[in-house]
């Protein structure tokens, strides 16, 4: 499995992606899963892939050699947009070429794809595109798009990003949420690749690696889960039959008349002369002492 999230904001882009596949607990493999495409000066494009690996090392090297009919590649097309279809056709082809075989031995046509960067001459976009070859694009109320073990991590983000946010502050809120992941989910692993774009640059300037020895991601991982604790030692436990008005967190009012749903007790526990015996069970098939026997 993986995580991969992508984010566009007004300063730029960030992706991060780990490294973790596997195919059952005894067959981990590490495999990176982002792919840049970079023309300093003319575009810089980042793919993002999750699901059945085979199928996405097709798709990456197929949308690197095609060349359409009219001369259109990944390199040249005139905007994300155009690129993004190019993807989605690649999709589609490997889909065309590989499903039916895959699907004679019980595989899933799987995966799923970030894809986002910047054309010279039109602003930072970003795409999640899916295993039918269609997608959707980021804009000002979904800022940022997961792909993978997508659960763990994504509290963080709905809290913290927004267009306004800082790269530096994506960075670490992105790394934050990878690190509930990885506490979380152990078939998403290091390491990780992080790359943060700054819009207009078309170059990629700030990209690193990062392993168990890194040691900013080694500092987010023990401060956030130290001040995570903090901050929930701050809350106040709830107090319990309180009357209305007399003291504060309540979170059950004295006489609220309020009651869980309750399975009746049986009869014979309700008995006049008090409990009795059960009633033996209902003799089925399997439990006949008979032999057969009439």
């Amino acid at each position: 499995m993986t995580y991969c999230t992508g984010m566009r904001l007004d300063a730029g882009l960030v992706f991060l992606s780990d490294s973790r596949t596997n195919a059952g607990v005894d067959q981990v493999g590490t495999f990176r899963k982002m792919t840049v495409f970079e023309h300093p000066g003319e575009r810089v494009m980042v793919l993002m892939t999750s699901g059945n690996l085979s199928i996405s090392q097709a798709v990456r090297e197929h949308v690197s050699a095609y060349v359409a009919p009219d001369g259109t590649t990944v390199w040249n097309a005139p905007s994300m947009l155009a690129a993004a279809r190019i993807v989605g056709d690649a999709v589609r082809e490997i889909h065309k070429r590989d499903a039916r075989a895959l699907a004679e031995f019980k595989v899933e046509f799987n995966i799923s794809i970030i894809f986002g960067g910047q054309v010279k001459g039109e602003r930072c976009r970003l795409f999640q595109i899916y295993s039918a070859g269609n997608f959707i694009e980021s804009h000002d109320q979904t800022t940022y798009f997961q792909i993978g073990e997508s659960k763990y991590g994504k509290p963080i983000l709905d809290r913290v990003i927004n267009p306004q946010t800082g790269l530096d502050e994506a960075a670490k809120c992105a790394l934050i949420s990878m690190d509930s992941t990885l506490r979380s989910n152990i078939s998403v692993g290091l390491p990780l690749d992080l790359l943060v774009y700054e819009a207009d640059s078309l170059a990629v300037t700030r990209f690193t690696t990062i392993d168990e020895r890194n040691q900013y991601f080694q500092m987010i991982r023990s401060s956030w889960a130290a001040q995570l604790k903090a901050v929930f030692e701050s809350i106040d436990d709830p107090v319990w039959d309180a009357a209305p008005g007399t003291t504060d967190n309540v979170l059950c009012a004295a006489n609220g008349k309020v009651a869980p749903q309750r399975v009746p007790l049986p009869p014979y526990l309700t008995s006049a002369t008090g409990p009795q015996t059960p009633p033996p069970p209902l003799q089925t098939v399997a439990q006949d002492t008979t032999g057969g026997q009439p």
